[in-house]
């Protein structure tokens, strides 16, 4: 008897030691992804936290301006827009060495991505708050669906940045990017 309890509390020692691998990850949304990568590249509107190590009057949370700049204390204005978090925390590190602090330690992260827009045959076009994995059809929702004049099959997408505006079929896992702005159309019967 006691020799079977003893092979049970050993197997129960040993199941509690063994580790599971984890699952294959969650597919991310792209802009989510590419802060996490430090490939997003900052825009006007985008709400950024910014933490100077043992300066907590330098840290705060700040947004990148219409000019595509931070204003940030001590330093005055430093240029973000088109510039990853690693690049824009790399021209803080210079200015404040630049006479203000012996060796500074920045790091950025990105708090809110700047909205994308919804225009032509919806309810409610206009400017709405990006969130992670938000899909064309999800934006839809968002600005209270489609007129009954939209062309529901086909989506005009104009990504930030870019001056031309693509056409793509209309698929429920296409996703939308911080700044985008998205043109629904007529349809013509």
């Amino acid at each position: 008897m006691f020799l079977k309890l003893l092979l049970g509390v050993l197997a129960l020692l040993v199941a509690a030691c063994s580790t599971v691998a984890p699952g294959p990850a969650m597919p991310a949304d792209a802009a989510v992804q590419q802060a996490a990568d430090g490939d997003y590249r900052l825009g006007s509107a985008d709400k950024v936290r910014i933490t100077v190590f043992g300066e907590p009057t330098l840290t705060g949370e700040f947004v990148v301006g219409p000019a595509g700049d931070l204003s940030l204390p001590l330093i005055g204005s430093v240029a973000a827009s088109g510039l990853t978090t690693m690049e824009v925390g790399q021209a803080i590190q210079l200015k404040l060495a630049s006479g203000y602090l012996r060796d500074p330690q920045v790091s950025i992260d990105v708090l809110t991505y700047r909205p994308f827009y919804i225009l032509g045959e919806v309810n409610q076009p206009g400017e709405y708050p990006f969130s992670a994995r938000l899909t064309v059809i999800n934006a839809v929702a968002t600005a209270k669906g489609f007129t009954y004049r939209a062309n529901q099959g086909r989506v005009f997408i104009k990504s930030a940045g870019s001056q031309v505006e693509r056409e793509v079929p209309l698929t429920s896992d296409l996703l939308v990017q911080p700044g985008d702005t998205l043109r629904f159309g007529e349809r013509y019967f």
